[in-house]
């Protein structure tokens, strides 16, 4: 899911750099908050459903 966001990042990076050609710190502004932010959001995300998957399928003993 993390490459799912890299290519995202990218396909935009492409498409703003073609279309309004910025200054590259201008791209460093704009896409490194931004692809930081989303990682973070994701490993959130993806951490929530892993802990979800294991109560689900009880894959860590509570009788210890």
């Amino acid at each position: 899911m993390i490459l799912g966001l890299g290519a995202i990042v990218m396909l935009l990076v492409f498409w703003v750099e073609f279309r309004f050609e910025p200054p590259w710190w201008l791209h460093v502004l704009i896409w490194g908050p931004l692809t930081f932010g989303g990682a973070v959001l994701m490993l959130r995300l993806l951490k929530a459903l892993l802990i979800a998957q294991q109560y689900t399928h009880r894959s860590t003993s509570l009788d210890d």
